[in-house]
This record gives C-alpha cells, structure tokens and sequence, in this order.
C-alpha cells in the first residue's frame, strides 16, 4: 500500500481473480487510473498460488467460474468459486479486503459472503466509476487498519509514540509488546544498533500497570568495571575516595518501574554475578554498606550482540541468560522492512521541519524517496533520522531532492536488488528453490509498488527498456 502524497489517493496491491479475460483487463484498467497495481489471474488454483506467494491488500474475485479445478477439490462445477477464493483470502492475507463480482442471480449468494468476512459486492455489468469507488474505498479501509488511525503513519496512541508499525514485521512486534507489557516477565530485546530498541522498551512501560512510575534507561557498555557498579549500586558516604555522601543507584532510583539495560551483552562476568542475584533476590547493597535494600523492578534488557555464541564462548552467564529471556523480540534492520522508510521519512520531516519552526512541511519527490527506500541502512533508523535531519536543513524549505541527500548515500546494485525483491543483505539463500520466473514476476511487483506504479521509474529501476516491461507486464498479469 503506497500513498500518491500529490493526490492522497490509496495506491493498493490489487488481485483480479476472473476467468473472462477481457472483463479483467476492464477491470484492470479501471483501476490502473487511481494507481492501483493489478495482478490478473484466470481461476482459483492460481489465485490460491497468488495468496501463498504474494501480498495484496485487495482481492476481486467473481463468484462463479467454470472449470475451476476438480482435481483438487477445489469448487469441483465451479459453483461459488468465488467464495473458496473469499475463505483462502481470510486466512492468507489477513490484511486484506474482498470484493465480491456477481450475476444478478447471486446476489443472495454474494450477501451470505458477508457472513464469511467479504467487504462487498457489485453486480455485472459493471458501472466502472462504482467499481473504481467500490475498491478505493476498500483499499483506504486497509490502509486504515496498516496505519492505526486516520492517515497517520505514527504510532501515537497506548504509548507507542515514534514507532513506525506499518510493515507486517513490525505489527506483529507491537502485538507482542501489548501481550508482555502488563506481565511482570522480563524482556529481552534484540537487533542491530539504531533499530530502536529503546523504543521498545519504553512501549513495553507504557503497557505495564508502572506506565505512572519511573522508566530508567541505562547504557552498560564503555564503562569501568568499578564505575559500572557504583551507578547500579549506588554507595554510602565514605565507601571509597571521593563519597562524600551517600547515593542511591540505578536499581533503587528505578523501584517500583521498569529499568532498561541496554548493551548487556557488554557488562563485565564479575557485574553479571551480581546482576543475577539482583535479579534472584531482589536486594541490593550499596557499596560500603552491609545492609540490603528490597528494590520492585520491571527488567528490560537489549544487545546487539548473539548472546548465544556469547555463552558458548564464556562471555556471558548462560544462567543470567536464560533469567533475562523471559521473552525475547528481534528487531528487524532497517534493510528488511523497507516498507516503513517513506513512512519514517515523511514523520522525520514533519518533526525536523516543526523544530526549525517552518511555515509548512517540505515535500519529498520521487526520485529522493526512491533513494532514501533503496539504501541499505547499515545504522538503520537512527541513520536515516540524521540524514533526513541534515536534509531538511538543508534544503531550506525547498521540496527535498537527489541532491539534499548526502553524497555518502550511495545506493548500490544489490542494495537496489534486495529492495526490488523484499530481501536483507545476504539473505539471497533464502530464495533457494524459487523459479527465475517467480523472481522476476516479484521483482516487477515490489518495484511498481516502490514506484507507485509508474512505469517509466519502474523500468530505469529495473535496468529494462519500457517496451520490455510492458511485454513482462502483460505475460505476467501484472497491470
């Protein structure tokens, strides 16, 4: 799903399901006008392939189509094909929306669909101008479900501010944080720097029954070891050199909320003991004290490291490991869900365009977007934040373009590859078994998607001529 930001009008992944071919190229091109992208296909076993294989935010099946496939129990004289399309669709693509296309003697049939989870239906012959409103506002239901709330992108409700959740990957990561946020299960919270992991964290707060208590974030990386435990412990007067007074830690200044660790992989074995038993006993004594203190704490933690080959290399405690891990969300590279980047980019640039107090927020065209969405983002988010900062700057107030984007920003070819194939870096393995012809079908889809179906990107992104990609576009059913 893309957004035309010129027109506002929903740019969908459409699935025509109709065995009359010239009625779906009708129907393609009606649809193709609001910048839609088609796939056609001919009855039920190929769109059951279509559903497992692809990603489509609405499907348009008729209700009934001959010769749909027998063999297979699949509608066996084609009655009501329509509706094993409909129930395949719930359940493969969760996301989406069906419309339903029926005779006038259907319509009853097509009402039942409603019962089974179809949007709607609309009779033959088709009234295009109907059909085209028909799908657009399916199509803006979608994007409404994607986004949480009106056309935002952001996040901005039960405390999720600032993460952008329009990828699947990152839907699924928000439903897990609303599951563990009001346990008192600690979390561990994986990925690479920048993905935002303390954002996470911070959500996971926000869930919790201490969401009106402290949430304190500590860095255990770069610290003496010495250093590392009078900021968690605290001390009394007199403990060492220099402690004039009494201090309470990171634990005791976090009772009662949560605390987040981040780097732990980084902390010292010796300081792991003694976190384990923070964790075991919930008492901590400050140094130079014999006392102990009962501290209540929510535990978060977060790494960018494996953990696991920390422990078979003795880096880590393998028993304060499995004490963290009360559960466990991987954030994924920026590089694998570049879906969110136009999402991101748009947010950054309202925020950065509001602190330099702009009388309106700058636009960003095409080709930059095209850009932003292409690079493989080795500091993932908090890269492109500083990036898209120091763009909006500046640009001035201009519309943002190529040439805002720092010259070390260079997209190459298997950055532009891995995004036409909705692939991470390296990550080609998993590809194994799939036909070149899959692949390139793929490769088209994803890229009219980045496009927002314009043809003449497309084919410059692809490294094709056009006159190839309309010959491709027309073998494949792609429209």
């Amino acid at each position: 799903m893309a957004i035309d930001g010129d027109s506002d009008r929903f740019r969908a992944q459409v699935l025509i399901v109709e065995d009359e071919e010239g009625h779906a190229d009708v129907m393609a091109d009606a649809l193709r006008k609001p910048g839609h992208v088609c796939t056609i296909v001919g009855g039920v076993e190929r769109a059951l392939e279509e559903l497992k294989g692809g990603s489509f935010d609405v499907i348009i099946t008729d209700l009934r189509m001959p010769e749909s496939g027998g063999s297979n129990g699949v509608a066996p004289d084609g009655a009501d094909a329509g509706l094993v399309v409909l129930r395949a669709a719930r359940e493969l693509q969760t996301e989406s929306e069906t419309v339903m296309v029926t005779a006038h003697g259907d319509v009853a049939t097509a009402r039942a669909a409603f019962k089974e989870g179809a949007y709607d239906f609309i009779e033959k012959p088709l009234d295009l101008e109907l059909f085209r409103s028909l799908v657009n506002r399916a199509a803006e239901t979608v994007l409404l479900r994607h986004t949480g709330a009106g056309l935002t992108d952001l996040v901005q409700h039960d405390g999720f501010e600032g993460i952008i959740a329009g990828s699947e990957v990152m839907r699924k990561i928000l439903q897990t944080v609303r599951t563990v946020g009001p346990s008192m299960l600690p979390v561990l919270v994986t990925g690479e720097s920048g993905t935002g992991k303390e954002l996470i964290a911070q959500a996971i707060h926000s869930c919790s029954e201490r969401n009106a208590r402290r949430f304190v974030a500590f860095n255990c990386a770069g610290q003496s070891e010495s250093l590392l435990e009078d900021q968690l412990f605290g001390h009394v007067r007199g403990a060492f050199t220099g402690a004039d007074k009494d201090r309470e830690g990171v634990f005791e200044y976090a009772d009662k909320g949560t605390l987040f660790l981040d780097e732990i992989g980084d902390m010292p074995l010796t300081m792991q003991a003694k976190l384990l038993r923070v964790l075991e006993s919930r008492e901590v004594v400050r140094l130079g004290a014999n006392d102990t203190r009962t501290v209540d704490l929510r535990f978060i933690s977060a790494t960018n490291k494996d953990l696991q080959k920390s422990v078979a290399s003795g880096e880590f405690r393998e028993d304060l490991y499995f004490r963290i891990k009360g559960a466990e969300i991987h954030l994924p590279p920026l590089r694998e869900r570049r879906e969110d980047i136009p999402r991101i980019v748009r947010h950054a640039v309202a925020r950065f365009a509001g602190d330099l107090k702009m009388q309106s927020v700058p636009d960003v065209s095409d080709a930059a977007m095209m850009r932003l969405t292409s690079y493989s983002w080795p500091g993932n988010v908090r890269q492109l934040l500083n990036v898209v900062q120091n763009m909006v700057v500046v640009a001035g107030g201009e519309a943002l373009d190529v040439r805002h984007i720092p010259d070390d920003i260079v997209v190459r070819d298997d950055d532009i590859a891995d995004s036409e194939l909705g692939v991470s870096g390296g990550s080609a393995g998993s590809l194994a078994g799939t036909s070149l012809e899959q692949l390139e079908k793929r490769a088209i889809r994803e890229t009219l998607k980045l496009t927002g179906g314009n043809r003449e990107q497309t084919a410059k992104l692809l490294g094709i001529g056009e006159r190839t990609l309309y010959r491709k576009l027309k073998e494949y059913g792609l429209r």
